[in-house]
């Protein structure tokens, strides 16, 4: 059986790629049916899936060791030469938009394949692809930066993930003196990230205007495959989590405050809901991706044999050492058909969490794998609905990894309550930077701390100069590499809280529903497959509020008397 340590890789030959595609382009145009069109959309889709393939590899195996000078070269060169892939979708694409047995393969492919189409027409054109190409070496600089931290703490050198593991010590002076460190080095770096940031804002509002769009904002949306709802609808949502969302995550800070003793909250106190400390993985990384097999070994069938492929295929990279990149993601790589895991283990209750997070990704890939490449994945809000609803599904099987899986549930729980708040400000925040492209640093970090005082009104900084200074939002990699990929995270959050719920009135009814939307893939946009799981909008009124009331009286079962 091959592992993942075999997969071949080679650079693409993207001039050989341009070629075939449009041979084949030309053939489906001139083509005399919707039956031969459908036939050549499979033999493009050959050539698609090989390309991503390559991109996939080069990524990941750079993402896992960034010293690794062979893939840090080649995704330099995918990174620099991504405007031309751009520009091979972006012929596919017209093609789509243009065919003239469209009706016909609406009827075969559904109409997302043409929603998507024709916002990927709207996003590309030849005039700005040395710009994305430009756009995305820029955000390379950034993942760079991230990764090539190396803190000293306590005579030793550590990257931003496994200082994790001190922010978590039920020692508040360690979590102090590692908060410093780490707030210390940023703020040797703050220019750095500011200039970053302030390259990519500016190219980005040149590819819209350059695109006919008013800003960036309107072109981020398109970009994210936004196929039914809108700013508005976003921001009124927003506003609905300012409503019934922040007062009770102010209350889950407050008790927390009077449950340990604290008049004020730190930010190297704010992660430590109880003061014996945070619930902490009983086993090392390699016994918990063990006794995952378990886990999903009893879930269901399908978990069962998803799981039991991606063990035997070596498909999770997932302990933090040097030289490896922050951060936790899915991704497929498609000639092989396999998901693959890269995550952070550090010592935390998070190395539980991860590993639920991706691998409700994972398996929901694995089970679309088999469709068109264009619905492999469904929209970046829709995805997060099968991951984020996963770490629920599974909490049945906390106490594999936790000695007191309440506890580590009461905290689960409140970070997630918490995290919604904190997920609208980020999206906020880009709404205002992209409609003031002119901004300047100093007033991007003003605009941030006006946020954090509307939606996080808990936060002392603790006299730290940058994090007063506005610059908490830096660690955030989405607001650098995937602009407008964040309001997706809490959207998913609402929709995972309803699952949770579910499931536990009638877990088999809940899991049959989810089991549907990881079968349909991106088929469907968002508030229809929100539908097909027979759950409610994020975005209708009284969603956020009767959720928020199943969450309290929830917690308030949980006894923390004696955590």
């Amino acid at each position: 059986m091959i592992t993942f340590q075999n997969y071949k890789y080679e650079r693409p030959d993207l001039h050989a790629v341009n070629q075939s595609i449009d041979q084949l382009l030309e053939q489906f145009e001139a083509a005399t049916s919707a039956e031969a069109q459908i036939k050549l959309i499979d033999d493009i889709n050959v050539v698609r899936k090989h390309l991503d393939t390559a991109m996939n590899l080069a990524y990941v195996r750079a993402s896992i060791n960034t010293n690794d000078a062979f893939y840090s070269e080649e995704r330099d060169y995918l990174d620099a030469h991504s405007g031309e892939v751009i520009q091979i979708e972006s012929k596919f694409y017209n093609a789509l938009a243009n065919s003239k047995f469209k009706d016909a393969l609406r009827e075969t492919y559904g109409d997302q394949l043409f929603d998507l189409a024709e916002l990927f027409v709207k996003q590309y054109d030849d005039s700005i692809k040395d710009l994305l190409n430009k756009e995305n070496k820029i955000s390379s600089e950034y993942s760079k930066l991230v990764a090539s931290a190396e803190i000293e703490f306590k005579g030793e050198t550590y990257t931003f993930a496994q200082m994790g593991q001190f922010l978590d010590s039920a020692d508040r002076s360690v979590r102090k003196e590692a908060k410093l460190a780490m707030e210390e080095y940023r703020a040797a770096q703050l220019a750095q990230y500011d200039e970053i940031y302030d390259r990519l804002v500016k190219v980005r509002h040149e590819i819209a205007t350059k695109l006919g769009f008013k800003n960036f904002i309107e072109l981020g949306y398109v970009r994210m495959n936004r196929v039914d709802y809108t700013p508005d609808m976003v921001k009124r949502y927003r506003d609905q989590i300012h409503k019934h969302v922040v007062p009770v995550a102010q209350s889950l800070y407050q008790s927390q405050m009077k449950r340990n003793g604290w008049d004020s909250l730190k930010p190297y106190d704010e992660s430590i809901v109880f003061l014996s400390g945070n619930e902490k993985p009983k086993d090392d990384g390699k016994t918990i991706l063990e006794n995952g097999r378990k886990m999903y070994k009893e879930l269901s069938a399908e978990t069962d044999e998803f799981y039991q492929f991606m063990m035997d295929r070596e498909l999770f990279d997932a302990e933090a050492k040097k030289g490896k990149e922050a951060g936790g993601y899915c991704t497929f790589i498609q000639d092989y058909k396999s998901p693959f895991i890269f995550s952070n283990f550090n010592g935390t209750d998070h190395d539980i969490t991860v590993l639920t997070h991706e691998a409700g990704h994972a398996f929901q890939v694995y089970r679309s794998q088999d469709l068109i490449p264009d619905y492999l994945w469904p929209t970046h809000e829709s995805c997060e609905i099968h991951s984020m609803s996963m770490e629920f599904f599974t909490y049945k099987w906390m106490d594999l990894f936790f000695n007191n899986p309440d506890k580590f549930k009461y905290k689960h729980i409140g970070d997630a309550i918490k995290f919604l708040p904190y997920g609208v400000t980020v999206d906020e925040f880009q709404h205002i930077v992209y409609e003031h492209p002119e901004l300047s640093p100093q007033e991007r970090r003003a605009e941030w701390t006006k946020l954090e005082q509307k939606y996080l009104p808990h936060k002392d900084h603790d006299g730290i100069a940058a994090l007063e200074g506005g610059a908490f939002w830096h660690r955030q990699g989405h607001i650098f590499g995937s602009p407008f990929y964040y309001i997706d995270y809490t959207l998913a959050q609402v929709c995972a809280f309803q699952f949770f719920k579910r499931s536990i009135e009638d877990f088999e009814e809940a899991w049959k529903d989810y089991l549907h939307i990881c079968d349909i893939g991106g088929s469907l946009p968002f508030n229809k497959i929100v539908e097909a799981a027979n759950l409610r909008s994020p975005f209708q009124d009284g969603t956020l509020e009767d959720t928020m009331t199943f969450l309290e009286d929830y917690l308030d079962e949980i006894d923390t008397s004696n955590f």
